[in-house]
């Protein structure tokens, strides 16, 4: 049983991923998850409202990134999803 589900079990865990990085993102730019000395995409937005008006690209970049990885991640999914399901093998 294991090894039939195990190709389901690494695609939804690279679906998953994203949902992750989103979460971490939000609870460290609400101060709730990482604190400061640590590196995080949500300090770092969090850290960046103050300069919007001066340097957008502060607050940019961050956000770039997270949804940069995202898609990465979903993008990865879908196309481990195709390799992986046995329906689909392409000629």
């Amino acid at each position: 049983m294991l090894p039939n589900a195990f190709s389901s079990i690494i695609v939804q865990a690279t679906v998953i991923m994203p949902v992750a990085v989103i979460g971490e993102a939000l609870l460290s730019f609400l101060g709730l998850g990482i604190q400061p000395p640590s590196p995080s995409l949500g300090i770092m937005l969090s850290d960046a409202q103050q300069y919007i008006v001066r340097a957008p690209y502060a607050a940019f970049f961050p956000g770039l990134a997270i949804v940069v990885i995202c898609l990465a991640f979903n993008l990865f999914g879908d196309a481990l999803r195709d390799v992986l399901s046995p329906g689909s093998r392409r000629l």
